[in-house]
């Protein structure tokens, strides 16, 4: 067992700063003369892009195995699935010599048009932490370590390493960090990679909030903390918030700041050993358990990649049965440039120098007899009339026809948004021309993140397709031939069009990005707005169906204390088997703090044979139930009523139960003469004081008791006690006597009451 204290006390000012910074661009630093290694990291999160170290370009890399990119592996909604991955790129990892493991990137997708949607989980917090936890233990089972990323609110490329991210707290801790905060408390991330951006005007890469008060204080992260690809703006500052490692190189320009810093006495010593202690556990733990370096299995990991393709592919629309496609029994036209070349990842820092891809095009025809024509040039925006003449052509001859569309590598990469949520022109218009000429028309997408489909009501079928990797094409085969079942579901909703977004009208920001929409973001916001949509959150059909019942909670009358139990039986009513992704949803109907119609709070995925059924329970506690309260600082359940739902998408609810949660916990509250009524009439400790009050209100104030007790609340709901008071409705002792009982009943007797 190395003594990693005694180590650093070994070390000079001047190493112990080098420590805290990279080699190169992908090396940490060694110092041979203590033992101390360099190790190196690789970018993620789907396959490995390590450097080739036979080349002098940083950017070239080795080939290994493209696996389906975050947009479709979060569509699998399956925790298993995303463990098994991570334990296939943890060996991937060890076989190359790669200690740390750049990824999962978990930004929550606010906006359609981010550039990096590609490989950002989801839209919804709690599904995006439960999938990213799953990931990170299986490449950790690995002794690999992995760097969660970016910390936090990058949610745009256009000018992402000066814009500051300006929102609430509440919309902080409710969206854009719980992904991040399951991830860190179920899995334990070796590292934690900061984002470019500020964050309500403070650089991620010195955010003390973030990074030593939030990650380490309140969520126990164990880890060390690196800065993305030169994010670092203040390194002395970043330091002493909590920065530990910066990434690339400096070339000894930011490790000389450091030495000074702490010469002069402006950064503490403490907090670089602290710093430098932190990395030398990783590194230590990495380099004392020294994989053997073992051949990549291309083959082996390939197939994989099919599986997990398969597992997360979406099927978005089957009308009158249109799939699976008989394989021999009809003539099939696939068209669209995609089907002979597939799309299958972003581009940027995680693309994936893989050699093994196969098309749909090569997988169809070892089990079918297919047609081909191009269609449109992917990178063209301009149609191509002969192109498209062989295409319609193609189609009218056929029984069924499947056209490969989607975003062309140039619509989605790191480094810059896109401008639109369509598709090319030439893509669009060659599928309304095939409607005209077909009526069995399907579609197939290549993309990232959303598109709009001004055709979707004109075609049969809809497969999303995501990026799903090398092994794509054969995926996509397998479910249009129906050799697997499709059971992704829809991890963001798709709008009918760009506008219809939470943030059309802020995205993306310049030097502010206003984070106007608070906590509606995605679903959320859909639902709270009735604001229809193309297909929403959590969608995703079968070729078989599932049937719902028995929704039980082990209680119905809970505190905030207890947890309480879910559990819902779902039968297969179809003919094959098949996968169901069971969800959880909660609702708040106390109707004290503004909150979307529902939020996911539980998600399960079942297989399940024709005629089978199996029970599904889920847990729920305090934060199922609760919102980020500003004055509390913390997590909040009011008390009231809540709804449980178990549904097979957000807009589709099969079943629901209620519960009356009591809050033990109370909120901050100080009562004196501009004290509203609503801010305690809703609460048990106030009917006191509202017995002292209400029964006079209506003769003084209103001039007689015609009124209803509930019309008086609803009149009286904004109005400070001063005021009801100068209408003659209560009088000084009166309104006194209700202050009084407030701030007892609330525990604020430490407040004095002033008289007159």
């Amino acid at each position: 067992m190395r003594n990693i204290d005694e180590l650093i006390s070994e070390l000079t000012l001047e190493e112990k700063a080098g420590l805290c910074s990279g080699a190169d661009f992908w090396h940490t630093k060694a110092v041979e003369r203590l033992g101390i290694p360099d190790v190196m990291v690789s970018d993620g999160p789907h396959g490995l892009r390590t450097q080739d170290l036979s080349s002098q370009n940083p950017n070239e890399s080795i080939q290994a195995v493209c696996f389906p990119a975050a947009c479709a592996t979060a569509c699998s909604f399956d925790r298993e699935l995303l463990e098994e991955m991570g334990e296939a790129l943890g060996e991937e990892c060890r076989r190359a010599g790669v200690s740390v493991l750049l990824g999962p990137a978990v930004n929550i997708k606010r906006s359609p048009l981010c550039g990096r949607n590609f490989e950002y989980v989801s839209e919804d917090p709690y599904l995006a932490g439960e999938l990213s936890a799953a990931y990170i233990n299986g490449v950790q089972s690995k002794n690999i370590g992995t760097s969660i990323k970016h910390f936090a609110t990058n949610s745009q490329e256009h000018r992402r390493m000066t814009c500051s991210s300006d929102m609430s707290e509440r919309t902080l801790r409710e969206i854009y960090l719980p992904a991040f905060e399951t991830a860190v408390k179920k899995a334990q991330p070796w590292t934690v990679m900061c984002c470019y951006n500020r964050i309500n005007g403070v650089y991620g890469s010195e955010n003390k909030h973030t990074l030593t008060e939030i990650l380490r204080d309140e969520w126990g992260f164990e880890g060390y903390v690196m800065s993305d690809w030169g994010a670092v703006n203040d390194r002395v500052e970043g330091l002493a918030a909590g920065l530990d490692l910066e990434m690339p190189s400096s070339k000894g320009v930011n490790d000389a700041k450091i030495v000074e810093a702490v010469k002069s006495g402006k950064l503490s010593g403490s907090v670089l050993d602290k710093a430098v202690k932190r990395i030398l556990e990783k590194v230590f733990k990495y380099a004392d358990e020294l994989p053997e370096k073992m051949p990549l299995d291309i083959q082996g990991d390939h197939e994989k990649a099919r599986r997990f393709a398969r597992e997360s592919i979406v099927l978005l629309k089957n009308d009158s049965g249109s799939l699976p496609l008989p394989e021999r029994s009809i003539e099939i036209a696939f068209i669209g440039e995609f089907a002979e070349n597939p799309r299958i990842q972003g581009g940027g820092s995680s693309h994936i120098n893989t050699k093994t891809t196969v098309s749909a095009l090569e997988a169809a025809e070892k089990i079918s007899d297919v047609h081909y024509a191009k269609g449109f040039d992917r990178e063209s925006g301009e149609t191509d009339p002969n192109l498209l003449s062989e295409a319609t052509d193609l189609a009218s001859k056929c029984d069924a026809t499947v056209i490969f569309a989607g975003l062309p590598d140039s619509f989605e990469s790191e480094g810059y948004d896109r401008r639109h949520m369509k598709l090319p022109d030439p893509q669009n218009e060659l599928i309304e021309k095939i409607c005209d000429v077909s009526d069995n028309v399907i579609v197939v997408l290549h993309n990232g993140s959303p598109v709009e489909m001004p055709w979707a009501e004109r075609v049969n079928a809809i497969v999303e397709l995501y990026l799903c990797g090398e092994a794509a094409g054969e995926a996509a085969v397998d479910i249009l031939f129906g050799k697997a079942n499709p059971c992704g579901k829809l991890a963001e909703t798709f709008p009918k069009k760009l506008s219809d977004t939470p943030c059309y009208l802020t995205y993306p920001g310049n030097e502010h990005a206003e984070y106007s929409e608070g906590v509606f973001v995605g679903y959320r916001y859909y639902e709270k707005k009735e604001q229809d949509v193309l297909f929403p959150f959590g969608h995703g059909l079968s070729y078989t169906t599932f049937e719902y019942s028995d929704l039980t909670l082990s209680c119905g009358d809970i505190t905030d204390n207890d947890t309480v139990t879910a559990s819902v039986t779902v039968t297969n009513t179809g003919s094959c088997s098949g996968k169901e992704v069971v969800q959880l949803y909660v609702a708040d109907n106390t109707g004290f703090a503004k909150r979307p119609v529902k939020e996911l709070k539980g998600f399960e995925k079942i297989c399940l044979d024709p005629g089978e059924s199996k029970t599904v329970t889920f847990t729920l506690n305090k934060r199922s139930f609760s919102y980020y309260n500003e004055e509390l600082g913390d997590w909040y359940a009011p008390t009231g009523k809540y709804t449980v739902m178990a549904g097979s998408s957000s807009a589709d609810i099969r079943l629901s139960a209620e519960l009356k949660l009591t809050a033990t916990v109370k909120l901050p509250f100080v009562a004196h003469e501009n004290t509203t009524f609503d801010e305690f009439m809703d609460y048990p400790e106030g009917k006191e004081a509202l017995d002292i009050l209400l029964p006079n209100v209506a003769g003084g104030m209103l001039g007689g008791d015609n009124f209803e007790i509930e019309a008086i609340r609803a009149m009286v709901n904004g109005m400070p006690l001063r005021q009801i008071r100068s209408f003659g409705g209560i009088t000084d002792e009166q309104m006194y006597a209700a202050i009084e009982s407030l701030n007892k009943n609330f525990g604020g007797s430490k407040w004095q009451i002033p008289r007159k």
